[in-house]
């Protein structure tokens, strides 16, 4: 990934460390079996932080609750640094997905994205999708009828 632009390095980076919180960590371990080699900057650790919310999607803030986290923080052999923070308490998505940050920043990104983060996508993509059929599916079409004195 070249640095040319830094709003663009940013949103993709905002973009693939989304899709690796969301994976499901065993799709993400079976897609990125053998983690390379690496130091530990931190351990993954388990937390928890504040969620909040907005009512209607665009009004004040209010905290919802807390929502259990792992994160991870490492330095590939080549100096990249990847982190990642991932939802619930697995240690090993948060060290997959720090590592393949980090990945992500070398000259691997190429092949890093077509083995590990397009089959992520695809399976989020068709999660979605079938979601969406399913709340479809329930959708009812209300109408009223238009009676003589309302004419």
């Amino acid at each position: 990934m070249t640095h040319d632009n830094p709003e663009a390095v940013i949103s993709a980076r905002k973009t693939w460390m989304g899709l690796l919180a969301r994976a499901k960590p065993a799709r993400l371990a079976e897609l990125f079996p053998a983690l390379p080699s690496h130091d530990l900057l931190r351990q993954p650790e388990i937390g928890a932080v504040m969620v909040q919310g907005r009512i209607g999607g665009t009004g004040l803030p209010f905290n919802l609750g807390e929502m259990t986290v792992t994160r991870c923080s490492l330095r590939l052999a080549s100096g990249a640094v990847g982190h990642a923070h991932v939802h619930g308490r697995d240690k090993g998505h948060a060290l997959r997905a720090a590592a393949v940050d980090a990945l992500m920043q070398t000259a691997e990104a190429a092949e890093v994205q077509a083995a590990v983060l397009t089959p992520l996508q695809d399976a989020e993509t068709a999660r979605r999708a079938n979601r969406a059929a399913k709340a479809a599916a329930t959708k009812v079409e209300f109408f009223t009828l238009v009676r003589g004195e309302d004419q």
